[in-house]
């Protein structure tokens, strides 16, 4: 059963989600359960970047929040309840909503609405839903959206690029009833799980984590439940934001994945993902993995739990105690009054979620403090603006020498902004070996070679081709002619301004005038 009914999905995509809709392990969960996994596309479906929306969104928001390529999210609502009348005994269903935004935090929102009123009463609802759905506007970054969904209005703010890091502009709050409206939900993270309450088991291994993750380890993690194992790996992923993770990672995997023989694989070094599962088969399947975070039952109020580190090569059964199992030994120290903080906020009742936003600050100053001298050190390798010049080439980015790079952190480095002490140098060699820094660089390129782009077009709408033409061939004055038509077609992939245009246009027609009119149709007709 699919809603809308237009949509399709291909034979592969249907056979993983129907696997993925269902818990992978003995647990015997009861009752309803919420969980989110990430799947490969189809290659015939439809580009993502072809779809204004989404092009509009990915530009709008930050990276580490955008839709990716050929992948999208499946978000689970599975509810297993006793029933005599079936021949199993049981009840067993799940409504999957799919998307290509990783908004966790809405998307199990719409699910806590959507799929109990479709087991109360039927498919009606979906319909009703999905009528709801196509009435949203699309999901613009930096505006409070009002949805309305079954009797129930939620408000989000999906971050933008120019939020400072780790602000909110709404407060969570329970449902409000408006005596002249529907009831009113505020969602203000809707990309973000709740850190510490998911963290709080392996929080003395936190800066070891977010090692593993900065440099795109191969990980995987064990839980006796879907929603533990889906939520942690979501939110081992968004250690290193506004960082993007470059690796794959399946926060619900189970052995009927199509891709479970290539991440299960001896022949060759496990790949950089990060996997959660639930299935014990999994304990022996990928003992030979170099770092291992096994959960144990995750129910009731979050504790700071003194989990041991624990040698990877010790994990062989399925019967393991909960722990981190890994040969790694961190680059950095840990920071242990961060601990501290959180324990006494734990015996003092201060609220989870105010614990998660000390959680993610501290997660977000590490990171800062890491890039923060890789950023300043990308932007030394650009051309200065003087010398770009409407006659010549744009010139090139001076190329990444992590060596020279290495060089300037005695005066700029991590120490400028943060007092957690060791071997930073070590930790970026690491990471230019990652699949981070390739995703980084990569971007951070792109974007610099875009605004030498621009650059060079503002210095090509504002030089005196009036007067250059007159010292030039015709030849050269066509291969101008050319060179402005093709700089106002890359226009339109970067932020140039209408006043930038129009002056390229006015340099064309003072161009085409110069020229004896044979040539000027010639061209005019090209």
């Amino acid at each position: 059963l699919i809603y809308p009914a237009d949509r399709e999905l291909s034979e592969r995509e249907r056979t993983n989600i129907c696997y993925l809709a269902f818990p992978d392990s003995n647990s015997g969960l009861m009752g309803n359960v919420q969980f989110h996994f990430r799947i490969r596309q189809s290659p015939q479906s439809s580009p993502l970047h072809a779809r204004p929306a989404i092009h509009q969104y990915n530009t709008s928001c930050p990276v580490n929040i955008q839709t990716e390529e050929g992948y999208m999210y499946g978000y689970v609502y599975f509810r297993q309840v006793k029933d005599r009348t079936l021949r199993r005994g049981y009840f067993q269903k799940s409504v999957v909503l799919l998307s290509h935004l990783p908004l966790v935090s809405l998307f199990t929102s719409v699910l806590d609405l959507v799929a109990p009123e479709y087991f109360d009463t039927g498919e009606a609802s979906l319909e009703a839903a999905c009528h709801h759905l196509d009435q949203w506007p699309p999901p613009v970054a930096g505006t409070t959206l009002s949805l309305p969904l079954l009797g129930t209005l939620l408000q989000v703010r999906i971050p933008s690029r120019q939020d400072k890091p780790g602000s909110s502009s709404l407060t969570p709050s329970s449902p409000l009833h408006n005596a002249q409206g529907p009831l009113s939900v505020m969602i203000p993270t809707p990309h973000e799980t709740e850190a510490f309450r998911i963290l709080a088991p392996v929080l003395p291994h936190l800066n070891l984590l977010w090692e593993l993750v900065l440099t795109a380890e191969p990980l995987v993690v064990m839980a006796m439940s879907p929603t533990t194992a889906a939520n942690t790996v979501q939110t081992l992923v968004s250690l290193i934001s506004p960082l993007k993770y470059g690796g794959d990672y399946r926060p619900f995997f189970t052995i009927h994945d199509s891709e479970f023989k290539e991440y299960t694989t001896r022949t060759s070094a496990p790949p950089n993902v990060i996997l959660g599962v639930t299935n014990p088969f999994f304990a022996k399947t990928l003992q030979h993995w170099p770092h291992i975070i096994r959960i144990g039952d995750n129910t009731g109020s979050p504790s700071v739990q003194k989990h041991k580190l624990k040698k990877a090569s010790g994990l062989k059964t399925v019967e393991q105690k909960p722990g981190v199992y890994t040969k790694y030994r961190p680059h950095l120290q840990a920071d242990k009054g961060l601990v501290k903080r959180l324990l006494k906020g734990v015996q003092t009742g201060r609220p989870v979620e105010v614990q998660s936003a000390l959680l993610r600050r501290h997660l977000l100053e590490l990171t800062q403090s890491f890039m923060i001298p890789l950023e300043r050190y990308m932007a030394s390798l650009m051309p200065l603006q003087k010398n770009i010049s409407p006659y010549k080439a744009i010139p090139s980015l001076r190329p990444f020498n992590p060596d020279d790079f290495l060089a300037t952190l005695e005066l700029y480095g991590p120490q400028l902004t943060s007092g957690i002490r060791g071997d930073w140098e070590g930790l970026y060699r690491r990471f230019f070996r990652s699949v981070n820094f390739s995703l980084w660089f990569n971007t951070r390129y792109q974007e610099v070679s875009d605004k030498l782009s621009e650059l060079h077009l503002q210095a090509l709408s504002e030089a005196d081709l009036g007067g250059w033409v007159s010292t030039r061939s015709e030849v050269e004055v066509v291969d101008m002619v050319l060179r402005l038509r093709s700089k106002l077609n890359d226009a339109d992939s970067l932020q140039t301004s209408q006043l930038t245009r129009d002056k390229l246009n006015a340099h064309i027609q003072t161009l085409l005038f110069s020229l004896p009119e044979d040539l000027r149709s010639v061209l005019h007709a090209s």
